[in-house]
């Protein structure tokens, strides 16, 4: 893809610590502008580590990255200060001035950029407005709640109005609900500004909430990329597996296990996740299976879903009838386009 047509573009990133601990392990990754870009992975995998290699809060040892078409390494400490001022950063634990109101908080990167005063005003007033917080200009943080902080924050990363905006966990500290209404604000906020959101979290579902690309972090190295939908989909690596199965769930309880009739005799009894998609998501499949191929299907549970307007489906089945029979009927699903699984089962404590 040309640099024109990339937001971020970072080549063989490498970032190792004292005591030979690494950070980043040849990272590569292109974030084409005006997208939601995800970065899911577990505490240590490297994914925070990258998010601040992108604005340069700390350096890489090795490799380039480019962000809008500069090689930020390549920048003296003007232009290096003048590329940051493009990029804004939403953090974690929302990093507000607890001496400074709502809106001081917001102009403080006015400030020391030195604009005037009338200008930040105006700029201070638009984004409140932006955020929902027009009437809460003149509280402190501590007379705010956790959402309401999580705006302020996001409020002062747009001050300078960055083309890219950086979220490191910006809703790990939130409860569900509130999580919901700031992803829904950073959604809206894309469409309203045109901008390019990198975004670092632990959660499959908020990858899944929001964003357009995902790029799955393991031990320093990013292991499975693509558009959310087709990660989620058809995940590959087994740590892409274990992120989607906590959302959309493959694990069958073992009281429930226990209820599940035993196979006849000559019979087989095969558990099984299946993954409906695109056009699959609303044809009769279980139904024609069973009579295609003579097998009786349990369906368990199931749930249907949506990921940026493209629908899918899972159940969890047990599927009985002769080693053939299955096996004839799970090729056939497979070629259908259908994902297909075993079912983990929890053993009884």
């Amino acid at each position: 893809m040309p640099d024109t047509e990339a937001m971020v573009r970072l080549d063989d990133l490498r970032r190792i610590y004292a005591g030979g601990q690494i950070g980043l392990d040849g990272v590569s990754l292109t974030i084409p502008a005006g997208r939601i870009f995800g970065i899911v992975g577990r505490s240590g995998a490297g994914k925070s580590t990258l998010l601040r290699c992108v604005n340069l809060l700390e350096r890489p040892d090795s490799g380039h990255v480019r962000v809008a078409g500069a090689d930020l390494l390549a920048l003296d400490r003007a232009g290096l200060s003048a590329a940051r001022g493009r990029i804004g950063m939403v953090f974690q634990h929302f990093n507000l001035l607890a001496r400074r109101t709502a809106a001081e908080n917001i102009e403080l990167p006015l400030e020391i950029a030195g604009l005037p005063a009338a200008t930040r005003a105006a700029r201070v007033a638009e984004l409140l407005t932006l955020v929902g917080l027009d009437d809460r200009a003149h509280a402190y943080p501590a007379q705010l709640s956790g959402g309401q902080k999580q705006r302020v924050g996001i409020a002062r990363a747009l001050a300078g109005r960055p083309s890219l905006m950086l979220c490191d966990e910006a809703t790990s500290a939130l409860d569900p609900e509130t999580t919901g209404d700031i992803l829904a604000l950073i959604a809206d906020l894309r469409r309203k500004l045109g901008l390019t959101v990198l975004l670092i979290t632990h959660e499959m579902a908020v990858v899944k909430a929001i964003c357009d690309d995902v790029a799955v972090m393991d031990r320093g190295r990013i292991v499975e990329q693509g558009r959310v939908f087709d990660v989620f989909t058809h995940p590959v690596h087994p740590t892409t597996e274990r992120f989607v199965a906590e959302v959309i769930g493959t694990v069958l309880p073992a009281g429930t296990l226990a209820r599940l009739p035993q196979p006849n005799e000559g019979e087989q009894r095969l558990l099984l996740r299946i993954l409906f998609a695109g056009p699959s998501s609303t044809r009769a499949v279980i139904s024609e299976a069973s009579r295609r191929f003579g097998i009786d299907i349990n369906i368990i549970s199931g749930r249907v879903d949506e990921i940026g307007g493209e629908p899918f489906g899972t159940l969890a089945v047990a599927a009985y009838g002769s080693p053939d029979q299955l096996e004839s009927a799970t090729a056939w699903m497979t070629g259908l386009g259908l994902t297909l699984s075993p079912l983990d089962t929890e053993t009884a404590a």
